[in-house]
This record gives C-alpha cells, sequence and structure tokens, in this order.
C-alpha cells in the first residue's frame, strides 16, 4: 500500500507535481513546482542530517556524511517518489511524457523534493518528519545491510588471517578530556606491529578509526 501524502491543500499538491512542461501547454495554470522543489531540497537536507545525527550518535563524521549523501542522492529520491507512485501522479506536457518523463530519475527526485515542500507550508516541520521518517529509516537500514561487509574492522580481521596472522589487537593507548567529552585513542597490531592509529568519543569508534587507518596504510581502504 502506498504511503498517502498528507497535503490538505489541494492546490499545493497539484503544483508540487507540475512539471514546467505541463505549464506551457495548458495556460490556465499559474505555477510550476521548481519554487517548492528549491524549499524542498532544503527540508529534506535538514531532515536527514538531523535524523542520522540523533539515530547514529556513535557514527563517525564521515561515515555520516557518507549515509546522509546516500539517502539525498538524486536516484535514491527518485526510488521514493517511485514507491509513492508520483510518476503517475505527475502533471507533465505531452511531449515530456511520451519520451518517458514519468520514469526519469531527475524528474521524480524533483517532483519528491517538491511534494516535501510543499508538505512543510502545508503542515510544518512536525508533518514532514512524520512523512519522511519510515521512509528513511528503512532506506538507512537497507544501505547499512548492504556495506555491512565492508565494516573495517572486518576487512582488516580478513586479511590478517588470509595473511597467516592472528587477529588484529587493539590497545587503548590514552584517554583524555573531561568526563562528559572523552577522546580515546586506539593502535591496532597485527602481530607485533602497529598498522593504524584512531581517536574517537568511546573506544568503538576509535577502534573503527584505527582499522581504517590501517587499510590505508596496507592499500586496501578502496
Amino acid at each position: 500500500m502506498k504511503q498517502p501524502i498528507p497535503i490538505k491543500d489541494e492546490y499545493l499538491l497539484q503544483r508540487a507535481l507540475t512539471h514546467r512542461s505541463y505549464l506551457n501547454e495548458h495556460s490556465e495554470v499559474i505555477e510550476d513546482n521548481e519554487r517548492l522543489e528549491f524549499l524542498g531540497d532544503a527540508v529534506l537536507d535538514f531532515f536527514v542530517a538531523d535524523w542520522v545525527y540523533h539515530h547514529f550518535p556513535e557514527m563517525a563524521e564521515g561515515d555520516l556524511t557518507k549515509l546522509r549523501s546516500a539517502l539525498v542522492k538524486t536516484e535514491q529520491l527518485a526510488e521514493f517518489a517511485r514507491q509513492l507512485g508520483l510518476g503517475e501522479m505527475m502533471l507533465l506536457g505531452k511531449g515530456e511524457a511520451e519520451s518517458g518523463g514519468r520514469n526519469r530519475a531527475n524528474l521524480l527526485c524533483a517532483t519528491f523534493e517538491a511534494v516535501v515542500g510543499a508538505i512543510y507550508l502545508d503542515g510544518g516541520i512536525e508533518e514532514v518528519q512524520k512523512f519522511l521518517k519510515p521512509i528513511v529509516e528503512k532506506t538507512a537500514e537497507e544501505i547499512i545491510a548492504q556495506n555491512k561487509e565492508r565494516e573495517p574492522k572486518s576487512v582488516l580481521q580478513e586479511w590478517a588471517q588470509s595473511n597467516g596472522y592472528g587477529p588484529p589487537a587493539y590497545r587503548t593507548i590514552s584517554v583524555r578530556g573531561p568526563e562528559h567529552a572523552k577522546t580515546f585513542e586506539v593502535e591496532v597490531y597485527i602481530g607485533n606491529r602497529c598498522y593504524g592509529k584512531g581517536e574517537g568519543p568511546n573506544k568503538r569508534v576509535a577502534s573503527k578509526n584505527a582499522a581504517k587507518m590501517a587499510l590505508k596504510s596496507l592499500g586496501l581502504d578502496k
């Protein structure tokens, strides 16, 4: 079952679905969705950044950035639009529709952003959060699952074992800072050699960053 679009103002919903090619062929329509797309793009960026920040409190900044980028890239937003059935709902000019516009990623992405902008204008940020949370949550889990096998500590352990070593050993070499904002520094050893060093707000994050550095030193970070 497709998720309903929570926009009470029918004119606002129509505007969100109106591509400029439709406007060119229908003089009775006075505005396309490009301004709503601009607004929705900003609202989406804020919501997704806020959601990943709070949902993954131990995730390093670089990983947060990658996850946010994966959630708001054109192809992913186009997929969200397909899940909502926006392709069939878009108001397109005849030529645009006949050339496959209803399944074109950039048009679907733009329409999804416009719909988010319209939801924000119609019901505020709370309605946007209720609308986006289940979509983003499910997709984030899938993205993380797809990339789990590339978790740096797992990759490093596989390399160590395949080269005749025991599992990597992670050693905390320092803890500094006040109780509420500690910074841990961890080194990772394979055999008797230190291959990488990492820092983080806890041992888990610091160990992961140490593994990343080790993979980089081994040329395995591609």
